[in-house]
């Protein structure tokens, strides 16, 4: 079988991470060429080593801090430097376990630094990073964009979820992938028809949580259970390629029914 995305170049932020990671060999599997863009330069480049080539693929990784306009300028590099770009996943962000100080804490000590700063890295570097690649993306002929937004995007938190352990549940994250949702909207029509923008909401991905929020997280789950970063490997390929070409404003959640509830 031809691999569906033979031929294209993805840039994928984040992709040293547990899920960029995946992301990124969900789409180099299928033939994709993968610009792999994170922090953390060891953890890129050992991550990007290990990506498939089925198609004889040449992958890159760079190491970049999309916080700054240097890292913003690199990755807009990295992409001209290939040549063409086709996908853009931006999968990169604060999570609730990324240890900025003020931001996994209890409401009433969350800073407005911390909440800033979530806010420039969940949401202003998808946006400056769809601006500034959206024209190669035009002129690729394949462009999609696909945002990574989470269902605390969609919702609002469950706090009983987590009390009693040691977790948190920050505002700047919520907020912060509620707008990657309105974000994906707003450029699915400003880009049309050129570029398709999609964006995909994560349930909960079971990394060693504490038990007893795992075991109100799977009750409160249709399929009883929490995901694994491989549940995410269908919808990230299926997004940058022709089987979605008429599928485009859309946030999926992806939850395992958590938000049907």
């Amino acid at each position: 079988m031809t691999p569906t995305l033979r031929g294209r170049t993805c840039l994928v932020t984040g992709a040293a991470g547990p899920l960029g990671s995946v992301l990124a060999d969900a789409l180099a599997t299928e033939g994709a060429t993968v610009i792999a863009v994170d922090l953390h330069a060891q953890g890129v480049a050992a991550s990007t080593e290990q990506l498939p080539t089925p198609c004889d693929q040449t992958h890159q990784a760079l190491a970049a801090d999309l916080l700054t306009r240097d890292g913003l300028d690199a990755a807009e590099s990295a992409a001209r430097s290939a040549g063409s770009l086709d996908v853009l996943v931006n999968n990169a962000a604060f999570t609730g376990t990324s240890g900025v100080p003020g931001y996994a804490v209890p409401f009433e000590e969350q800073t407005d630094d911390a909440f800033e700063l979530a806010l420039r890295l969940n949401l202003t570097a998808p946006f400056s990073l769809a601006r500034r690649l959206a024209p190669m993306m035009c002129a690729s002929g394949h462009g999609s964009i696909i945002n990574v937004s989470s269902i605390y995007g969609l919702v609002g938190p469950n706090m009983g979820l987590y009390a009693g352990t040691r977790m948190g549940n920050p505002a700047a994250y919520a907020v912060s992938k509620g707008g990657v949702a309105q974000l994906t909207r707003y450029l699915a029509t400003v880009l049309a028809p050129d570029i398709r923008v999609n964006a995909f909401a994560p349930g909960g991905i079971a990394r060693g949580q504490d038990d007893a929020f795992t075991r109100r997280y799977e009750s409160l789950t249709p399929l009883g259970r929490m995901g694994s970063e491989d549940d995410f490997r269908g919808v990230v390929t299926w997004l940058a390629g022709d089987a979605s070409a008429y599928v485009t404003g859309q946030v999926i959640a992806v939850d395992g029914g958590w938000t049907a509830w």
